[in-house]
């Protein structure tokens, strides 16, 4: 005979909520005095190498509607292709360049923003050039778990052709949906997490 189960309750699911804001950004959630300025505002200064680049967009929902709170971090190589990390063993990474940012969508228009560097072409796990691309990382009220996406840029067609990820895309009309598109020198990038030009997302 089967036992009940009744004593096992689902245990009540909690999603991403204000914290996330408090936590990773105090100054822009109006707590002062725990940093000078939030962890990945700044990812470059006045001797980082490379070409200067601004990358801005939103995160729309299903409804069409942006988010006005959600976080985006990203991560990229230098404008040589290496990554500031120890783990980093072709070459020393630009030591004035952070290769990581964080950034809050504003409240008023859910835009973000990160002032940057092209990145550099990087190898693939099996030594082929990946095109430069900056990995983006979503979280927000109602997601979960963060979401991880990628930005290609436009103006980088031989590359996007040779890149293995890109490659191995089962929808190919779906890639135009991790390009971004420049405007002299700002690339342009809207993730849309649903709906018919939703963003190829990727389960690392």
């Amino acid at each position: 005979m089967v036992q009940s189960l009744n004593r096992l309750k689902e245990t009540a699911s909690q999603t991403a909520g204000p914290y996330v804001h408090i936590g990773l950004t105090p100054n822009f959630a109006e707590i002062t005095g725990v940093y000078g300025e939030d962890l990945g505002t700044s990812m470059v200064n006045d001797r980082t190498r490379g070409e200067r680049i601004t990358i801005t967009g939103r995160v729309i929902d299903g409804a069409d509607t942006p988010l006005r709170d959600c976080l985006i971090e990203i991560w990229q190589a230098d404008g040589d292709g290496l990554y500031n990390s120890p783990s980093e063993m072709r070459g020393s990474a630009d030591p004035n360049f952070t290769g990581w940012g964080r950034c809050p969508a504003s409240q008023e228009t859910g835009e973000f923003r990160f002032e940057t560097v092209k990145p550099g072409r990087v190898p693939f796990n099996d030594g082929r050039l990946m095109a430069p691309h900056v990995t983006f990382w979503i979280v927000a009220r109602g997601i979960n778990l963060g979401l991880n996406t990628r930005m290609y840029f436009g103006d980088e067609e031989k590359a996007n052709a040779e890149d293995p990820v890109l490659a191995r895309l089962e929808h190919k009309n779906r890639i135009p949906t991790l390009i971004a598109q420049r405007d002299g020198n700002t690339y342009r990038f809207d993730i849309r997490l649903q709906g018919d030009r939703e963003t190829i997302f990727f389960d690392i």
